[in-house]
């Protein structure tokens, strides 16, 4: 069992001001006194744009004398430097430049999978914006060759873009502003604290509360901030949330509060006997994102993350520990064999074979990505409503788990699908191309043996005499109790 271990941002705080400041703090203490170099960006800022003094006036960095400089100085040699008011500063805060003092908190975001959120612009998601959504219309001084509108101001705003610098230090529009999770910085560094911590004031209640997750986690491809209000912990939050003690310094779940759990609550916050996490995917036991539902150290394996040693067993512990806080062990154990149920027959009768039935069709598809109705269709069976299906189990949303789920899932597997996948076998059966011939029998054949598997037979009206009969004497007793 992990010890309890509560740091406060500025307790213990290390503060070394970057090259050229004057109020270099002792390692170990906060600055006794604002420096000179923030007293006159905050002299000038109070004119030109109050509200962002006033949101760091509210903050802790207020109460422990560090202020604009100590954060944005910058290096001459920086690339994203420049010259304001005498004064050598960049635009972007940098989990780096925040790492001076929150290592710990830096390191576990950055060995995470919100750091390496930018990898989604290489992926499907991000050619549907730039191709089929978007154009190259958007074009800008890094981008000559343009940019789609729609991936800078969807996809990149939550998953991050590279941010770019021109030759004057300024930073180019089609990367900034950004504050998605998986930015990669001009300093090298991935992820953006912001995304999570509003600036300026970077508020304890914010972040705590399910809002902030809602900017990227919610939407038919990953609905967890609706999922979670229509679930019992949402509604909770949404009837007690004066209750939440949101703004307390220490915020222990069953100690600190105990109206209900936020997404912080069960991913990221201290219990009785677990520290805070900046790693949002360590109390998570399955990766729901892709095709199949895997294992989360699978997945850490293949991004190369630290997370590859922690196994699903370990994470499950720590997440049952937080639901420990208000749940019984019989409880908190049949949740799960509830929730693992669901992933298993996710991936059992749909994931699996719709997986193998896409792949067996590719020879008889156009090429191009998305150019096809089955890309569409199978992109949406597991991308947007198999996410739902899963993820609604996860987070106890009956209505994600089947209408917006399983059934969506179910109805484009059977109805659209297998229809289109019929329809290929149908123009390619006799085509005098012998490897699309020899492709269309082996697809047709595939297409039989998962329609006959017993997941799937009653399709075909095969369904066990046997089972037939239990439904039909079930029916019957239904009806008979609710006459």
């Amino acid at each position: 069992m992990r010890y309890f271990q509560r740091i406060s941002p500025l307790l213990g705080i290390a503060l070394l001001v970057a090259a050229g400041a004057s109020s270099a703090a002792i390692e170990g203490t906060a600055p006794t006194k604002l420096s000179k170099e923030s007293s006159k960006c905050v002299a000038c800022h109070t004119k030109e744009s109050p509200a962002i003094v006033q949101q760091w006036g509210a903050s802790e960095h207020f109460r422990a004398n560090v202020g604009c400089y100590e954060c944005h100085a910058a290096n001459e040699s920086d690339n994203d430097a420049f010259e304001h008011h005498r004064a050598t500063i960049s635009i972007i805060v940098s989990p780096k430049d925040c790492s001076t003092c929150h290592t710990r908190e830096v390191k576990e975001m950055t060995e995470s999978h919100h750091a390496y959120a930018g990898n989604i612009l290489g992926s499907l998601d991000n050619l549907l914006a730039e191709v089929v959504e978007g154009n190259n219309e958007f074009v800008t001084e890094a981008f000559p060759h343009g940019n789609s509108a729609v991936a800078v101001n969807g996809c990149w705003q939550c998953h991050g873009s590279e941010v770019r610098v021109l030759e004057d230090g300024k930073l180019d529009p089609a990367t900034w502003p950004n504050s998605g999770i998986g930015r990669i910085n001009p300093d090298g560094s991935k992820g953006a604290c912001t995304a999570c911590h509003i600036r300026h004031a970077y508020s304890d209640a914010q972040v705590r509360a399910p809002e902030t997750c809602g900017k990227c986690h919610l939407g038919p491809d990953h609905p967890q901030k609706e999922v979670y209000e229509e679930s019992k912990h949402g509604i909770a939050y949404e009837t007690n949330v004066d209750k939440m003690n949101l703004d307390n310094p220490k915020w222990v779940v069953g100690v600190d509060y105990d109206a209900a759990p936020t997404c912080a609550t069960c991913h990221m916050s201290a219990t009785k006997s677990l520290p805070v996490t900046h790693d949002v995917g360590a109390r998570i036991s399955w990766n729901n994102r892709p095709p199949l539902s895997i294992r989360p150290e699978v997945a850490d394996a293949k991004m190369g993350l630290p997370g590859k040693d922690l196994s699903w067993q370990e994470r499950r512990e720590d997440m049952q520990n937080v639901c420990k806080s208000c749940h019984n062990k019989n409880f908190i154990e049949s949740f799960y064999d509830q929730y693992d149920a669901v992933i298993e027959l996710y991936n059992a009768k749909f994931g699996k074979p719709g997986a193998e039935l896409y792949e067996a069709a590719k020879p008889l598809l156009k090429p191009a990505n998305f150019s096809n109705a089955l890309d569409w269709t199978w992109f949406k069976i597991w991308h947007h409503e198999g996410r739902r299906m899963r993820m609604g189990a996860a987070m106890q949303g009956p209505d994600y788990t089947h209408w917006n789920g399983a059934f969506e899932v179910a109805e484009n597997f059977y109805i659209k699908m297998i229809g289109e996948l019929e329809e290929l076998v149908d123009e390619n059966h006799d085509s005098r191309d012998p490897v699309k011939a020899k492709a269309a029998m082996a697809l047709q054949a595939r297409i039989d043996e998962v329609l006959n598997s017993n997941n799937h037979k009653w399709f075909l009206n095969k369904m066990d005499p046997a089972e037939k009969e239990r439904r039909k004497k079930s029916a019957e007793a239904f009806k008979a109790r609710y006459k």
